[in-house]
């Protein structure tokens, strides 16, 4: 299955421009879409998911919606309402403006799943090896939006090109993710546009192949993780009756006094029940069974006759002699 999880959504958004991007990139074969809701700025104090679901049109069938929001990342120490921000959407990706920013989101932040970049401009820092491979150890993913450079002027290709060298060349093309930030239908391309042009970007076609739909299913998995699990360890599941019965403040009645050993049911023949002490001798005593019964055979067995007996000796005798001689 291919993913797309940053498709530009604002409350400004044309429906039927949204329609058709949404149903010409079902038709290229893309099976996951995300809304992308771009907030910059100080977060609100009550904050909401602002991607309305259900859409108000038809989505194709077989096709998954996401919303996700892409918080313009400036200030590392004001991100104390970041968990809420993540809780409300389903993919949380930050989009760092400067050094710090960017250190911060590789190293230290837990709340989002995804780095997306503007690859547009010109950042005054290099794209070094060390806080990349840490982010993608973490889990987290780096995402490259090829729209960037179809929808752009020249110096925005320009800068777009020189980062995305640099970005391959740093992560040798481990953990990227490809996604189109296509304004309207004109920008989206088909996964083999994609894969050549990130061939002529300098990564591979199997990293490219990743990049389009193992890598941005990893994103994906690892939110819900976030979501429906402890520490991304164990998965929450159903409790079972006694969890939904103390939910419902149904208490168990405590003055019935459970015995310490529930009584066993005795067989419909009336044998009575042997306590396992007894079972283990029986069973001791069956496997002893065969030993004892080989040992009297062993003591009962007929003697030989005299005269054998003595034959026996004075072969042995003579053999004796011949070799003393």
């Amino acid at each position: 299955m291919l993913y797309d999880l940053n498709i530009p959504w604002s409350s400004s958004t044309p429906d039927p421009s949204l329609h058709r991007t949404i149903s010409f990139l079902t038709s290229l074969g893309y099976g996951t879409l995300a809304l992308n809701y771009i907030h910059s700025g100080a977060l609100p104090s009550t904050i909401s998911c602002a991607i309305p679901l259900p859409l108000p049109f038809a989505v194709p069938p077989n096709t998954t919606i996401l919303r996700r929001c892409t918080l313009v990342f400036t200030d590392p120490s004001q991100n104390y309402r970041m968990p809420a921000l993540a809780a409300a959407y389903d993919i949380l990706a930050l989009r760092p403006t400067n050094e710090k920013a960017f250190l911060a989101c590789c190293t230290s932040l837990t709340e989002h799943s995804l780095i997306s970049l503007d690859l547009t401009q010109r950042f005054p820092f290099h794209w070094k090896p060390k806080p990349l491979m840490t982010a993608i150890h973490r889990g987290l993913r780096i995402e490259i939006c090829y729209g960037q450079a179809t929808g752009g002027d020249a110096s925005a290709r320009r800068n777009f090109i020189s980062n995305v060298l640099a970005i391959v060349r740093a992560t040798k093309g481990r953990g990227l993710v490809i996604s189109s930030e296509a304004r309207s239908v004109l920008g989206v391309r088909a996964p083999a546009d994609v894969l050549n042009l990130l061939g002529v970007w300098g990564l591979g076609r199997e990293r490219g192949l990743e990049s389009v739909g193992v890598r941005a299913r990893e994103v994906i998995v690892n939110e819900r993780l976030k979501r429906g699990s402890f520490r991304g360890v164990v998965d929450v599941v159903y409790g079972g009756e006694k969890a939904a019965r103390e939910e419902h403040g149904i208490l168990p009645d405590k003055s019935v006094k459970k015995s310490k050993r529930e009584a066993v049911e005795s067989p419909a023949d009336g044998t009575p029940v042997l306590s396992k002490r007894a079972q283990k001798r029986a069973r001791l005593a069956a496997q002893a069974l065969p030993f004892a019964s080989a040992g009297s055979e062993m003591s009962t067995a007929p003697a030989l006759p005299d005269d054998t007996a003595v034959s026996t000796t004075t072969a042995s005798s003579n053999t004796k002699s011949k070799d003393d001689s």
